[in-house]
């Protein structure tokens, strides 16, 4: 079973804080309250409560042996800092996970699904560039940004 809690070194003043794996709302330091990167892992028994969040969230499915899903890793870290108000990043290693695998059908790694409100909303198939990563999670949430209109 995952850990239910990452220490987080805050970006703005390097205080190391506990974020909790599942919580509403987004991780604050304790120190300076500036917005935390939020990085979790995730098994098959904590996955629903990882994702159960109002923040646009990615599933990374990953394994440790794959070299693209190695690369992956800290441009995902580096994105986690950038949109630390706004992203979650939920890491899940699918050797490990076949209740998750089986639910995305992920038959290639790395494969980055996109969740708003526990919804798929976009999915990346291999390594990517940080700036097409980037373009995705800028895209999505400008489309979570625009009010509903009825």
């Amino acid at each position: 079973m995952a850990a239910d809690f990452s220490i987080v070194t805050c970006p703005e003043c390097g205080r190391r804080n506990r974020v909790g794996h599942a919580a509403h709302g987004r991780p604050r330091c304790g120190q300076c309250t500036g917005d935390l990167p939020w990085v979790v892992d995730a098994d098959d028994e904590t996955f629903a409560s990882a994702v159960d969040t109002t923040l646009l969230t990615l599933v990374d499915l990953w394994v440790p042996w794959c070299g693209p899903c190695r690369l992956v890793a800290p441009v995902l870290e580096r994105l986690a800092i950038e949109y630390s108000a706004r992203l979650k990043v939920v890491k899940v290693n699918v050797d490990d996970c076949p209740q998750v695998a089986s639910k995305f059908q992920a038959t290639s790694i790395p494969m980055l699904v996109f969740l708003d409100q526990k919804r798929v909303v976009d999915t990346v198939v291999g390594a990517q560039p940080e700036r097409t990563l980037r373009q995705h999670i800028d895209r999505l949430l400008s489309n979570i940004d625009k009010p509903t209109t009825h």
